[in-house]
């Protein structure tokens, strides 16, 4: 669920110093034409964040890729700073990043950005409309869209060959297996994410 607040900076619009300053207080935030959207995902949600998390890292060390996977983390994009659930960076960007002391990454350093979608949430309607837009413009060549109700489903995104959108997506849903050769392979069956052990 997302919910727009006033953080005392006055009445917006804000910026990502604003959106940088706020008190570390376990509240997440994006950043969206300027005003401060909270997130508020439920427990099972972020279940299934860290699984896909925990799978990508898993095989991006299979496969020896040089990137880095990180849930959340704030990436720009044309409406301002948005925070997917999991992204996969390219090492060099987030070595950079770190040097720098940066915690806002550019689009085109991102390689995969995954949106968990909670249903009937305020964020389902943005992870399924304008992020694909907004994840496309920023330069994110793949984005997936996860649903997990109800049951699991990955909509895989990828960027057409001009670079100017994202193509019709691949499904994958009930006992599949998810196979994706890049940015680095990664093969799991779907039922997995729902996986306690």
């Amino acid at each position: 669920m997302s919910v727009a607040r006033d953080h005392g900076y006055g009445y917006g619009p804000y910026t990502v110093e604003d959106l940088h300053g706020l008190p570390d207080d376990g509240r997440s935030f994006e950043l969206v034409d300027g005003w401060l959207i909270e997130l508020a995902p439920s427990t099972r949600h972020d279940f299934l964040a860290g699984q896909l998390s925990r799978i990508l890292e898993r095989a991006a060390e299979a496969a020896k890729a040089r990137v880095y996977v990180q849930a959340p983390m704030d990436i720009a994009t044309p409406a301002g700073a948005r925070k997917p659930d999991v992204a996969v960076i390219d090492a060099v960007a987030a070595s950079s990043a770190r040097r720098l002391g940066r915690s806002l990454y550019h689009g085109a350093d991102v390689l995969l950005a995954v949106e968990v979608v909670s249903r009937g949430s305020g964020s389902e309607r943005e992870d399924r409309g304008r992020k694909v837009t907004e994840y496309a413009l920023a330069g994110i060549p793949q984005y997936w869209i996860v649903d997990f109700d109800p049951e699991p489903r990955v909509q895989v995104l990828r960027m057409t060959a001009d670079g100017a959108a994202y193509g019709r997506p691949t499904v994958f849903s009930g006992q599949d297996t998810v196979e994706i050769s890049d940015p680095f392979p990664v093969s799991f069956p779907l039922p997995a994410l729902l996986d306690f052990s």
